[in-house]
Order: C-alpha cells, then sequence, then structure tokens
C-alpha cells in the first residue's frame, strides 16, 4: 500500500533499515513528486539544494532530477561523474543523512545502481591496516571531482572547480554510534601527509577494499521503484548507460545530522 510510508507511522523502522543495512527498495511504489516529497519530510528534515535550476521565486528544489539530458537538467554535463564511486556532500561539514531516488524513465540497458557498505568494509579491514589509517585525512575536492568529468580541462575550467572550497574529512570517520566507516571515493584528492604516490595507492586501495561484491548491492531498476540509502555509510554510482537514452531519475534529500569525525 502505497500510502503506508506516507503515514509516519512507521517512520522509525524506515530509518533504522538503510542506518544497518545501507539500502531499502520500494518496488514500483509510483510514488508522485509530492508523494515522494510528504514521504521524505516523514523521516527528518528535507534538504534542499540549488543545482542549477532555480525555481520560479527563486526558492531551493526539492527535487533535483538526475539525467544525462541537459534538456531536462542544464547541469547534466557534471552528472557523467554518478559512473565513479562516490558519496554526497564530502566537502561540507555535515553531509547528507540519506538521498532518496525515483525511476521515472529507465535505460535501455545499464543504468543499474550499485551501493556499497562501507561500515561492512571497515569492520572487515586487517587490523593492521586499520591502525595505518587511524588519524588520516584526505583532502575531498570539486577540482578532483571535475577530472573524472573532463581529464584534460582547460585553464579556465580548472580555476571553476578549484573555487569551489575544499575540505579535509577523515578516512575513517567515527559515528556517534560507536560505528566506523570509510569515507573514500571519487572527490577524495589525497591524504594528508604523505607522498603522492603514496596517498594514491592508499586511496585506490581503499575504495578497491570498500567496493568488494561482498559489501555491494546492486538495483536493477523497474519503473517507479523508490530507492532509499545512508549515506553516511555508503557509496553509490551508477553504471554507465546510453547518455541520449532519458533515463531519470527524481531525487529528494534528507538533511544531515552528524558531522564528519
Amino acid at each position: 500500500d502505497a500510502e503506508t510510508p506516507l503515514s509516519g507511522e512507521y517512520a522509525k523502522e524506515i530509518r533504522a533499515v538503510p542506518e544497518q543495512r545501507g539500502v531499502l527498495v520500494f518496488r514500483e511504489v509510483n510514488f508522485t513528486d509530492d508523494q515522494q516529497i510528504a514521504f521524505t519530510k516523514t523521516l527528518g528534515v528535507m534538504a534542499s539544494e540549488y543545482n542549477g535550476v532555480a525555481l520560479a521565486d527563486g526558492e531551493t528544489q526539492a527535487i533535483f532530477k538526475v539525467t544525462l539530458d541537459e534538456r531536462v537538467n542544464p547541469i547534466a554535463r557534471s552528472l557523467r561523474t554518478t559512473f565513479f564511486w562516490h558519496l554526497d556532500g564530502t566537502m561540507h561539514e555535515v553531509p547528507i543523512l540519506a538521498s532518496i531516488l525515483t525511476a521515472k524513465r529507465l535505460a535501455p540497458t545499464g543504468g543499474e545502481t550499485e551501493f556499497c557498505n562501507t561500515y561492512a568494509a571497515y569492520d572487515t579491514l586487517p587490523e593492521s591496516e586499520k591502525k595505518e589509517i587511524e588519524g588520516l585525512k584526505a583532502v575531498h575536492a570539486n577540482w578532483a571531482r571535475a577530472r573524472y568529468e573532463n581529464p584534460e580541462p582547460s585553464y579556465e575550467e580548472f580555476k571553476r572547480a578549484k573555487a569551489v572550497p575544499s575540505r579535509a574529512q577523515p578516512l575513517v570517520w567515527k559515528h556517534r554510534s560507536g560505528r566506523k566507516s570509510l569515507v573514500v571515493g571519487l572527490t577524495a584528492a589525497y591524504v594528508i601527509g604523505l607522498e603522492p604516490l603514496e596517498s594514491m595507492d592508499l586511496l585506490v586501495r581503499l575504495r578497491d577494499w570498500a567496493t568488494q561484491p561482498q559489501f555491494v548491492y546492486r538495483h536493477e531498476w523497474k519503473l517507479g521503484d523508490m530507492v532509499m540509502c545512508d549515506n553516511t555509510g555508503t557509496l553509490h554510482r551508477a553504471l554507465p548507460y546510453d547518455p541520449d537514452c532519458g533515463r531519470l531519475m527524481h531525487r529528494s534529500m534528507l538533511q544531515g545530522e552528524e558531522p564528519f569525525a
């Protein structure tokens, strides 16, 4: 029953599942934007954002259209980076708590979304490696993300990417719950205090560890599916698809409640 999640009656239970499992799937629920917004608000404070498409009154958006079609989203080109492992908000003090995606149009082939559990990835690291990365921080930067979009930018493009403030985050996030997770992905530019090659070696090694098959759930979309992921304990990526196919996801987000620490 599509009305059940909208009632708020099970909000506590719904919030608990992504925190423990990483992802919660509602198969073919077919929510409208208004229903998705209402559902999101039952779970916490909704995070609105400005993504290059202001509303008529200049307010920020509640729903963001995830597509590579520039006729639908003027910043669609930048979303090609979604093909690579990442979590949202690494350049903020407090990242969003969760993302909620509803499938509006599917790709004929490809376009599945993968999620990896960074809690499980940390827990299973050898103790020697846990000690190695304890206390280390990586700088997360928009210019690092942008090179996945265009590996050979013009200097003007590079300066625009560089203008976005970067932020140092711990490689190991010590959550208030006592759990720990890895903070890696495409926005990680370098590890503070390490030589460039040593830094890249560590970042690639940790990302490769976190994205092993035993930590990954691959969602094969059906039209109307809604998927909620815990942004504080997962990385995610879309598998490649034809940019001209019209694939479209509508995203809402829950405001973050805990800073990186």
